[in-house]
């Protein structure tokens, strides 16, 4: 089904259709926008091409004037330097070159200068005749004598783009010339062009371009108010259509909220609404059917609901009874485990008190250590009970502990628990190991995974206890060797056990579980036919 953005959500068809027309206006703007600009692009690229052509021609005439020049010179130096004194002779032929160029607006003349900078001739600045200006420089920073003498001197002379004072205007302008060398008398002859006549070339180009572009905008604004009124005439015929054959239907569903009646089609002109006729008056038709099979249902339903109603009074009376004797029960449940739990810690903490009293005593013995063991598998089954039973109304405050020193403690209380199932346990434990953490809640991780260890590792074999510090975590690792764990992630739920013949109520890994899962301590099991692997890592925190 094609959707519509919420633009359109309450909007009239004539506010919708303007705005069409003005999107399409805009269209037409953008498309004059861009038809200026590529003509403005276009123009620039002729202008430059332009100042090319303009440049090109202008050096290949003072090229051609230079060399005729030099040809003269030369002529006359073949002919007259034996005949006629040197210095005379270069008189001569000043005179001659100054007389023989120029132009109504004052350029076209030739400059001559020696290779020291001196200016022998230039017909337009007399002023500068005998002047050393080997060091000039123009507006810019050229040193345009210099480099003129020193371009000439090479094979076939050279250009040299600088400012200088236009003799007909008096201002400075941009200007090339061409140098080349009369090397047996050590001159540099020149002449060259100024370049502003090129910008007023294209200045005229682009007052024409101005015009064309005045005209195309006149031509499009014309055309778009043209095709805009149409539009709006267009519109206001549609309008007039559209708004009569809703009014149609608006008077049509008004009377039919009221009466059972039907729309005639010959009051409907246009072909999109007349294909709506027909699903309308179905619906009305089925709306109606409907509406006198829902009386029909109600009056039954009245007397449904009544009976029903007697029914659920009946229900919940039985249910409150129910519910107060399942709150009386859980009450009795909740406060025998608590009186449970006391009253076992009493005879446990005067079982251990007088074990340790027997050892100081009389020395160990194999059944004692068998005793102290079961006593401390039973403390450790209290104090998982009574973590159970806290958890939900007691906070238990974290603060820095060493978890290496915490550690250690541990696995000496574990100590004799597994050398009574004829086990020993190895650790590798790094120094000076912190963490910030519950002391009660890491000692239920840490109990728990060593009863397990103990409880489930083959006969005679060794459980071993790793703690490192990786970057910004605490691994903790518990390795045993024992049966294959079937289900790794199955053993983390209440009262699951992987065997049942080894006792317990498998609450223990559960604790684990939840105390890791709150403080996002990451857990991984890994187990195969021989070594299981708990690992559980801690983030660092401050």
């Amino acid at each position: 089904m094609l959707m519509y953005p919420n633009i359109f959500k309450n909007k009239k068809i004539t506010t919708i259709y303007i705005w069409g027309m003005f999107i399409i206006l805009m269209f037409v703007m953008l498309f004059a926008v861009l038809l200026i600009n590529d003509e403005y692009n276009d123009f620039d690229r002729e202008a430059e091409s332009l100042r090319k052509e303009y440049l090109q021609e202008q050096k290949n005439t003072i090229v051609f004037d230079t060399d005729r020049v030099l040809k003269f010179i030369s002529h006359r130096y073949k002919n007259n330097r034996k005949i006629i004194d040197e210095e005379y002779l270069k008189s001569q032929v000043l005179n001659a070159i100054e007389q023989l160029y120029g132009r109504q607006d004052g350029t076209g003349y030739f400059f001559i200068y020696d290779f020291n900078g001196t200016n022998l001739s230039d017909p337009l600045g007399l002023h500068n005749i005998g002047k050393n200006l080997y060091d000039f420089r123009d507006s810019n920073g050229v040193e345009v004598i210099k480099d003129l003498i020193d371009i000439s001197q090479k094979p076939e002379g050279g250009f040299v783009e600088y400012m200088w004072i236009k003799p007909v205007t008096q201002i400075e302008t941009p200007k090339i010339s061409y140098a080349k060398a009369f090397k047996p008398w050590e001159w540099m002859i020149g002449t060259g062009v100024y370049l502003d006549e090129v910008e007023k070339l294209i200045s005229a180009k682009k007052s024409d371009l101005k015009n064309r572009l005045i005209k195309y905008m006149m031509e499009i604004l014309s055309l778009t108010v043209v095709l805009f009124g149409i539009g709006l005439t267009g519109l206001g015929v549609v309008n007039h259509l559209i708004d009569r054959e809703i009014d149609s239907f608006s008077r049509f569903f008004k009377k039919a909220s009221k009466s059972h009646t039907t729309i005639d089609m010959d009051q409907i002109q246009l072909f999109e609404f007349r294909k709506m006729v027909k699903y309308v008056n179905e619906m009305v038709d089925t709306i109606h059917k409907r509406k006198e099979t829902l009386k029909e249902a109600n009056l039954n339903l009245e007397k449904r609901v009544k009976q029903k109603t007697k029914n659920l009074s009946q229900q919940n009376k039985l249910l409150e009874k129910e519910k107060a004797y399942s709150d009386s029960l859980v009450k009795a449940q909740d406060s025998f485990i608590k009186h449970s739990i006391h009253e076992i810690n009493t005879p446990l903490a005067v079982i251990m008190t007088h074990i340790d009293l027997f050892k100081m005593k009389e020395g160990e013995n194999r059944y004692l250590l068998k005793i102290e063991a079961a006593s401390k598998i039973i403390s450790n089954i209290y104090s998982d009970l009574s973590y159970m039973i806290k958890k939900d109304r007691f906070i238990y405050e974290k603060k820095n502990l060493s978890i290496s020193k915490f550690l250690e403690d541990r696995i000496d209380f574990f100590s004799e628990i597994a050398l009574g199932n004829r086990h020993n346990i190895i650790s590798e434990i790094q120094d000076n190991v912190w963490l910030y953490f519950s002391e009660e809640e890491l000692q239920r991780i840490i109990d728990n995974n060593l009863s397990n260890a103990i409880k489930y590792a083959n006969k005679s074999t060794e459980v071993k206890v790793f703690l490192i510090q990786e970057k910004e975590e605490v691994v903790l690792k518990f390795i045993s060797i024992s049966p294959k764990i079937k289900n790794t992630e199955a053993i983390f739920s209440a009262f699951k056990r992987e065997n049942n013949v080894k006792g317990g109520f498998g609450l223990g890994l559960e604790i684990v579980y939840s105390i890791c899962k709150k403080e996002n301590v990451e857990i991984e099991v890994q187990s195969d036919d021989n070594i299981t692997e708990f690992i559980y890592r801690f983030k660092k925190e401050c």
